[in-house]
């Protein structure tokens, strides 16, 4: 029993220790440290971010819903998938990283713009992110990981603008605004 014990304290540590980073960064992109996802977001410090977009041949963009027990933006919509870039990992490496671990796919994705933009939770949390936008091209369905994502859609570009207008509540503060400072670049991209 004490051997037992004693794995699970050392196993806890080791959770711990492992808790995810975000990079931390200057208006201009360049690093300048590292600090815990969730104490950036409660100091509202700028760091690295990625979103991703992909779109089928007719033009329609993916959207996710994401899970029910995220920690903030439950069961909102949003773009196809986004995180934040690991020490060391390029935005494409993170990119299909998520991709892959979100909606069960790859594909070849394509860095169009970034930029940085400020968004406070009613949870106390605040996304200060500049945010690297990919996009990339897919025909086939997802197979979604229900730990991240309830559910998926298509709709083409115009729609979403529509519905977001008409229904912002159901979006996520960060996809409302790449649609509306970028909506023009991912049109064309």
């Amino acid at each position: 029993m004490r051997s037992i014990k004693k794995l699970v304290s050392v196993d806890f540590t080791i959770f711990v220790s492992m808790e995810e980073q975000v990079i931390l960064v200057d208006e201009n992109d360049n690093q300048i440290g590292l600090m815990p996802k969730m104490e950036a977001h409660e100091k509202a410090v700028l760091h690295r971010a990625f979103s991703v977009f992909i779109f089928n041949k007719k033009g329609d963009l993916m959207l996710q819903q994401r899970a029910a027990h995220k920690y903030h933006s439950p069961l909102l919509w949003t773009n196809t998938c986004c995180s934040h870039q690991r020490d060391g990992e390029t935005n494409i490496e993170a990119g299909t990283r998520r991709l892959h671990e979100e909606m069960g796919f790859t594909t070849d994705l394509k860095e169009v713009f970034s930029f940085v933009y400020k968004a406070p939770f009613d949870n106390g949390l605040t996304e200060h992110e500049l945010d690297h936008v990919m996009v990339g091209a897919f025909e086939e369905e997802p197979e979604i990981n229900t730990e991240e994502v309830q559910s998926y859609k298509w709709m083409p570009l115009e729609a979403v603008k529509n519905d977001i207008e008409k229904s912002p509540e159901i979006y996520t503060e960060w996809f409302k605004i790449i649609f509306k400072e970028s909506y023009q670049k991912l049109k064309n991209a």
